[in-house]
């Protein structure tokens, strides 16, 4: 098959449909196996075998659970990275799966931190998620979801500037 649009694309988002909660899952792992898996790896099978393209699985919430499935069914890239929900630890993930996911979010808590803590708590969260998710790749930058409308505007730029200091570092 001819593809008009080639390899001018790095990443194809496939699908947004969240397993996680909070502090827990929508459905259980065999469950997922069962009812998404086949149809995921047949499209991811189908992009690796006709592009250069890298999939890309959105899933909210306490989805460490289904990491291993994600990866069979041929995903590379999560987001968000959702840090603040169960099981969710930003050192243990990229302890993990930092050799088989490219994390594309989890860089400051959109929840807590970015909105309500100050501009100094929200430098400290960036560089230290930075200094965890940075080391040998596999880490796009993002904060964990939407900038919430009432965020502070000091909060926003110390979120950029500590980007471009640990980007300095480099």
């Amino acid at each position: 098959m001819h593809l008009t649009i080639g390899n001018a694309i790095d990443a194809v988002f496939l699908c947004g449909s969240d397993f996680g909660t909070q502090t827990s899952a929508f459905c259980s792992v065999p469950t997922f196996r069962e009812l998404w898996l086949p149809y995921y790896k047949r499209i991811c099978d189908w992009i690796h075998a006709e592009t250069t393209w890298k999939c890309f699985k959105l899933s909210c919430g306490s989805v460490k659970r289904f990491y291993e499935s994600f990866i069979e069914a041929g995903f590379e890239i999560v987001n968000p990275v959702q840090c603040s929900a169960v099981g969710m630890e930003p050192d243990l993930l990229k302890q993990e799966y930092g050799d088989r996911l490219t994390f594309w979010g989890g860089g400051v808590d959109t929840q807590k931190t970015l909105p309500f803590g100050t501009p100094a708590e929200v430098r400290e969260q960036v560089l230290r998620r930075c200094e965890i998710f940075a080391p040998g790749g596999g880490f796009v930058f993002n904060a964990i979801h939407n900038i919430q409308a009432s965020t502070p505007t000091e909060n926003v730029v110390a979120m950029f500037d500590a980007v471009r200091e640990f980007n300095g570092r480099q």
